[in-house]
């Protein structure tokens, strides 16, 4: 089966813990860190924090608006978190790690997304990554706003 793939990184000026935390809790914290133009109606069906948890909501792409139902792993709890989409192929990990140069952390996104092979298959990898690349930066944003929030004393030290 074809694949793509996306990530990027963003130093957040909070501790990891402080960071998977918000990450991990789908019912407080993951809702303040998704870029609302992109995803709303986030409802837990089970679980809501951490491994265990399976989630919905509305994904509004490119005019289109999608169901998304994931479930969510931790294979490395307090470190990587996972969630998956098994009915579109789509794999999105957030890897939270110490920040090597200071106080803090550096947060990685990553999805591995299902490709169509083909002319409509490149199109469609080619405005996928423009889009995604967006809304990472944007939950990024949102995570160092919200982490920095909850964990003032190491945004201060920076």
């Amino acid at each position: 089966m074809l694949s793509y793939h996306y990530s990027d990184s963003a130093r957040i000026a909070a501790p990891p813990h402080v960071v998977y935390e918000l990450i991990a809790d789908y019912r407080e914290g993951h809702p303040r860190i998704i870029p609302p133009k992109y995803f709303r109606n986030l409802v837990v069906e089970r679980g809501g924090r951490g491994a265990g948890t399976v989630i919905t909501f509305d994904a509004h792409f490119m005019g289109t608006k999608h169901l998304m139902r994931g479930e969510v792993t931790e294979p490395e709890p307090g470190r990587r978190l996972v969630e998956a989409y098994p009915d579109r192929g789509t794999v999105t990990t957030f890897l939270v790690e110490p920040d090597a140069t200071g106080p803090g952390s550096v947060v990685t996104i990553s999805t591995e997304f299902r490709a169509r092979p083909g002319v409509a298959g490149a199109i469609e990898r080619w405005l996928t990554l423009r889009m995604v690349r967006e809304i990472y930066r944007e939950e990024l944003a949102l995570i160092a706003q919200a982490a920095t929030a909850a964990s003032p004393s190491v945004s201060s030290q920076r």
